[in-house]
């Protein structure tokens, strides 16, 4: 993928004539079909929701995936251009996988802040309850199916970990065991919740507040391991194709900040509405 001129792959200072070290990439149409993409999705589900269509929906997360494929690809190309990745641009990329995680944990902290806002104000429901899960649930065993995914993705995290002290070693055949493996651990932890959605003792419609907001809590952290898996399978992909080297390598370490972030993000949901809530329950 070249860049304006040529001049932006050049060391600031050079007699280029560029007076910076950033990279500027040539102009892309994936900005716009993201942005279509997004529109289409949204207005699909309204569709969906409200006339049964899904044509629209179907559409729009086409284009929506296409258009990372496609985006993702360029920026792969353009990191193999020399000097087009400078120092400053992947520290540039490493404050914006930090701010994003950072994002992410604030989707989060609203989940959590609803579940204790009812744990410790149960008389605010609506529904005539004054406990908090409310008498008419059942809760999930802890020390069941969830305790078993925190251990499945707990061990996860020690092989990425392992993958990326391979990486940096020069140890390939290590790098992509250890990403495999996590790989595994991760479609393994996505079997255990659907298996564990499948026998919920209570449904996300009809059942008041307290399902809606263990399964969007628990659901939105299950896309998120399913996001960091994708992710993971890309960066095993590119490491067999010899893509990763020790020096540079910032997609996968971009993936294994995520998926730590997906490993703490569930100890908390562990604790808080699984461990925690069932024994508030059973304290009442």
């Amino acid at each position: 993928m070249s860049v304006h001129g040529e001049s932006a792959l050049q060391p600031s200072g050079q007699s280029s004539g560029l007076k910076q070290p950033y990279h500027l990439p040539d102009p892309s149409p994936w900005p716009i079909t993201g942005s279509l993409g997004g529109f289409l999705t949204v207005f699909g589900i309204i569709l969906a929701a409200h006339y049964g269509n899904y044509v629209v929906l179907v559409l729009g997360v086409l284009t929506v995936l296409a258009t990372m494929f496609f985006w993702w690809r360029d920026v792969l190309k353009e990191g193999a251009i020399p000097g087009a990745h400078s120092a400053i641009v992947r520290l540039g990329l490493r404050y914006g996988m930090t701010l994003f995680i950072a994002s992410e944990v604030m989707f989060f902290v609203g989940f959590f802040w609803a579940y204790f806002n009812f744990l410790i104000f149960p008389d605010t429901q609506g529904n005539g309850q004054t406990v908090w899960p409310p008498s008419n649930i059942s809760t999930f065993d802890p020390f069941h199916l969830p305790f078993l995914n925190t251990m499945i993705l707990l061990l996860s995290g020690t092989t990425v970990t392992w993958a990326h002290h391979a990486l940096l070693e020069g140890d390939r055949k290590n790098l992509i065991r250890g990403l495999g493996i996590t790989i595994l651990l991760g479609l393994t932890f996505t079997l255990c919740q659907a298996i564990e959605y499948s026998h919920a003792p209570f449904k996300f419609s009809g059942g008041g507040i307290y399902p809606s907001v263990f399964f969007l809590a628990t659901g939105f952290h299950g896309f998120h391991v399913i996001v960091g898996t994708c992710f993971l399978a890309v960066c095993w992909f590119r490491a067999r194709a010899g893509g990763l080297t020790p020096e540079r390598h910032f997609g996968f370490e971009a993936a294994a900040w995520y998926w730590h972030f997906v490993d703490v993000v569930w100890l908390f949901l562990f604790i808080c509405i699984y461990w925690y809530g069932a024994g508030h329950i059973a304290a009442e």
